[in-house]
């Protein structure tokens, strides 16, 4: 199915009109808008925008630009495999077949409402998949863990608010043992409504360097998904194309079945 879409958007896109067959109702954007209120990392560079013009000249013509810096690593963005291990893929070198897929959601809300700092286990997966059936190769996993209610409030959805550090940050994330699951499905990407694939209070980072390792990037402060069903969407993430980068902002938006 979501190739049959993909081939839509690109003839729609040669032919500068809607794709056939997309119900625009159906098209949700996962991501945020990049602002002064965009949560990052409590180390990284937040956004900014600088306006260089925006006014009319001499004869009345409207021109307006902007310059913006910021990390790599904040708001609704992608991680690159090398953001954490040293022979994995760059945000340019990420094969675009990795960030069109089909959507699986694993819920774990109500986990997560009992421990914020609460790990997908392979439990969940295992769980999931008796539900909804063998998550296949080529899948995008994204965890809902209902953080995305607090965004962006930082000290509801990152545990601190404090600048410069990471003491203290309390948030969801997933476990090792269930990175070594996922990647074992051969999953093309993976992604959460958190601020990182590690739970808050990590010190090693473990599921980013599983998913580093195996070449599966991964987004995080992902939007909205308490709008995904479990099974049938079709995710298409697409980052700023940083060559070298490690990752980068993504636009991701799912097209519900």
């Amino acid at each position: 199915m979501f190739r049959a879409v993909l081939t839509a958007v690109v003839v729609s896109i040669a032919g500068c009109g809607r794709p056939p067959g997309i119900d625009e109702s159906k098209i949700v954007d996962l991501t945020y808008p990049f602002n002064e209120e965009t949560i990052y990392w409590p180390t990284a560079r937040r956004f900014d925008l600088e306006t260089v013009s925006a006014g009319r000249d001499a004869a009345g013509r409207w021109y307006a630009s902007n310059d913006y810096c910021a990390s790599e690593h904040g708001g609704t963005h992608i991680d690159a495999p090398i953001h954490f291990d040293p022979n994995g893929q760059t945000t340019a070198d990420i094969p675009i077949g990795r960030l069109v897929g089909p959507a699986r959601v694993i819920d774990i809300r109500d986990a997560c409402e009992a421990n914020r700092n609460y790990c997908l286990t392979p439990a969940d997966i295992k769980e999931h998949e008796r539900r909804h059936g063998r998550i296949p190769r080529g899948s995008i996993v994204l965890i809902h863990t209902g953080f995305g209610r607090y965004y962006p409030d930082a000290g509801k959805y990152l545990g601190s608010d404090v600048r410069d550090r990471v003491e203290g940050l309390s948030f969801p994330g997933i476990g090792e043992a269930a990175a070594v699951e996922l990647v074992a499905r051969g999953v093309d990407l993976v992604g959460l409504d958190t601020a990182s694939l590690d739970h808050g209070p990590s010190k090693d980072f473990a599921a980013h360097r599983v998913f580093g390792a195996a070449n599966v990037p991964g987004l995080e402060n992902i939007a909205r998904l308490e709008m995904m069903p479990p099974v049938g969407a079709t995710i298409l993430a697409l980052p700023m194309k940083i060559e070298g980068g490690t990752g980068g902002p993504c636009r991701v938006i799912a097209i519900l079945p």
